[in-house]
């Protein structure tokens, strides 16, 4: 019963997460496009500092303390397909975290990247999101 308590809180936790990550770089992108100082600029930054604290870092947070409660209680660690789903995680979370320095430029009006880079940088999350899916489905090897 734990084990599927925590898979389901796990479960939550990763759809807010990647809600996040595939939302933040949209905003980037029309950030990008915005006058900076002016008062849709401004909007942008409240809308991508709220979605970033408020809601990406604790899922972040939570998918990792549930995904790795989940692997301690499903005894993963010598899994070969756990450790590939690990590093993609580990890589998912510093694309997290570069959306956060990024945000930090927009906030000081320090960005210099046109909004095609935020474009090329929205699909990153989903094809690692794909790969770890599959990873935990198909249980490869």
């Amino acid at each position: 019963m734990l084990y599927e308590v925590l898979k389901a809180l796990h479960i939550i936790s990763v759809i807010a997460w990647m809600a996040g990550l595939l939302y933040l770089p949209r905003l980037f992108v029309y950030h990008a496009d915005a006058e900076k100082g002016s008062v849709q600029s401004e909007t942008f930054k409240t809308m991508e500092r709220r979605l970033l604290r408020g809601i990406m870092n604790p899922a972040m947070i939570l998918t990792w303390v549930f995904g790795l409660a989940l692997t301690w209680q499903g005894e993963w660690w010598h899994s070969g397909w756990w450790h590939a789903k690990f590093t993609f995680v580990c890589v998912l979370t510093v694309v997290h975290h570069l959306y956060g320095r990024w945000r930090k430029a927009f906030a000081e009006d320090r960005n210099v990247r046109p909004a095609n880079y935020y474009r090329w940088w929205n699909e990153v999350p989903t094809l690692l999101m794909v790969a770890i899916v599959f990873l935990v489905v198909l249980k490869p090897f």
